[in-house]
């Protein structure tokens, strides 16, 4: 059932095997305008339903913006587009008060943070203290202005780019920012032959202006609930936890990464457990999604070696557990 099941909100699914369907939906309507990339649109999804935020680092026209578009309307949900440049400001992004003539009053006007599903495009050419203005909304999910909290809509997912060639013009974004991001990713170029078929499907229209809603976002607030509710034990905790500390203690790492990556790995296996139709997390669960957590929150020493080389050491040197679910 790929792309084509509408689930009602007045229907939620009571059951893992359901949810999992439900995800396949999402993820297979994702697929009509991303030709190719099946894994790393369920990583996408994974980090939807962990409720986290996707860090994309990429060369230009491979489908970032594509695939955030193609996100909020699969969702049924509010997509907003935030074009990074040097001369954007923070309330560019959150909104700020006006002045109501008729009213004789200030009133807020929310900026483009407000939607569900949000495009932060090349973020690091905005001045860090624009890149800022983004840290309460990932963290909190509100903004503040004037001294008054406004909570963003439920749910809200931001997806950024970065892209990691040309830096000229760019703003490097803060440990504390890439910390703030659940996992980050590439998509990359597409296999020819996919390539061809992206070419194919655009000859008359683009896939996205006919893309229908496959779920709601009261579905996706469920399933972000059920994500929770996926069992953890307490020796795949421990694991988590292992391969993040010895991200601190590695010898070509500077900067390791924080216990906010160990609640997120957990998070995101939870996520990964239910897209297979489990209730519960495998250890291979929080093996195969530690280095999209965790590569991008590492400051590596010598940029002969890649941040993601480094986890996958720590991987192979880290006892798994077992034991019997």
């Amino acid at each position: 059932m790929r792309g084509t099941a509408q689930l009602s909100s007045h229907e939620s699914p009571v059951t893992s095997h359901e949810i999992a369907r439900g995800i396949d939906a999402l993820t297979g309507n994702l697929e009509r305008v991303v030709v190719g990339k099946r894994t790393e649109l369920e990583r996408a999804v994974a980090v939807l339903l962990a409720g986290g935020h996707l860090l994309l680092q990429d060369v230009p026209g491979v489908g970032k913006t594509v695939l955030a578009r193609a996100m909020a309307r699969s969702i049924g949900g509010t997509f907003k587009r935030v074009q990074a440049t040097p001369d954007l400001l923070p309330s560019d992004i959150t909104g700020g008060m006006v002045y109501d003539a008729g009213r004789g009053t200030l009133r807020f006007i929310p900026g483009p943070v407000f939607a569900n599903v949000v495009l932060a495009d090349e973020l690091n050419r905005a001045t860090p203290r624009t890149q800022a203005a983004f840290l309460e909304a990932m963290g909190e999910a509100q903004v503040s202005v004037e001294g008054t909290a406004y909570p963003l809509p439920h749910p809200f997912f931001l997806i950024a780019t970065l892209n990691p060639v040309e830096h000229h013009g760019t703003y490097p974004l803060p440990e504390g920012q890439l910390d703030r991001f659940l996992a980050s990713m590439s998509l990359g170029y597409p296999r020819l032959d996919d390539e061809v078929e992206v070419i194919a499907r655009q000859q008359l229209t683009h896939p996205l202006d006919s893309l229908q809603p496959v779920v709601t976002p009261a579905d996706v607030l469920t399933w972000q609930r059920e994500v929770r509710a996926a069992r953890v034990d307490r020796s795949l905790m421990s694991y988590a936890v292992e391969i993040v500390a010895a991200t601190r203690t590695h010898p070509e790492v500077v900067l390791g990464a924080s216990p906010r990556a160990s609640v997120g790995l957990v998070r995101l296996a939870q996520a990964w457990a239910l897209r297979d139709g489990r209730e519960f997390v495998l250890p291979d669960d929080v093996k195969r999604l530690a280095p999209y957590v965790l590569a991008h929150r590492l400051m590596v020493r010598s940029r002969t070696v890649s941040a993601a080389a480094l986890v996958e050491d720590i991987l192979s040197g880290t006892p798994v557990p077992v034991f019997s679910t």
